[in-house]
């Protein structure tokens, strides 16, 4: 049994993109600064091991290889509990960076058997993740910023 998700969002940041590729691309920094994040373990250069956990209690085990790490786009192949992708495409606008995130990804088995009758929740608790990456990349990218400046 499978089914299929999509996921969008937009929102704006006061950073170049370079600084925000740099951010997304050292994901063993994601525990630091996105909550929903709880482990990374790296595989190799390319390929790390991640744990998410957003506000229902399921934990995710992924395992993200880089597609592209250059701005304009910051992708990585998803495979494990989800498999499919995720990318940031990062657009320089005044003040900052546009990113335009996009997902798709497919689920199996309890996941997907779950998302037939749960299927709003499911989103739900994807957005509490975005909302998290957001906040936390905000921060993260003030951080970098207060430290640029001293």
């Amino acid at each position: 049994m499978l089914r299929s998700f999509e996921f969008t969002d937009t929102w704006e940041v006061p950073a170049p993109p370079e600084t925000v590729a740099a951010v997304l691309t050292d994901l063993a920094e994601y525990p630091r600064w996105w909550p929903q994040v709880r482990a990374v373990a790296s595989l190799g250069p390319e390929t790390a091991w991640v744990r998410c956990r957003s506000a229902l209690p399921y934990t995710l085990d992924l395992v993200l290889d880089a597609v592209s790490r250059t701005p304009p786009v910051v992708e990585v192949a998803v495979s494990g509990d989800l498999e499919g992708f995720a990318r940031f495409t990062l657009v320089p606008v005044a003040g900052g960076t546009r990113l335009d995130f996009r997902q798709e990804v497919t689920v199996r088995g309890a996941l997907a058997l779950a998302s037939y009758a749960g299927r709003a929740v499911l989103v739900w608790n994807h957005q509490r993740m975005m909302a998290g990456c957001r906040a936390g990349l905000a921060a993260r990218l003030r951080d970098i910023s207060g430290q640029a400046a001293r």
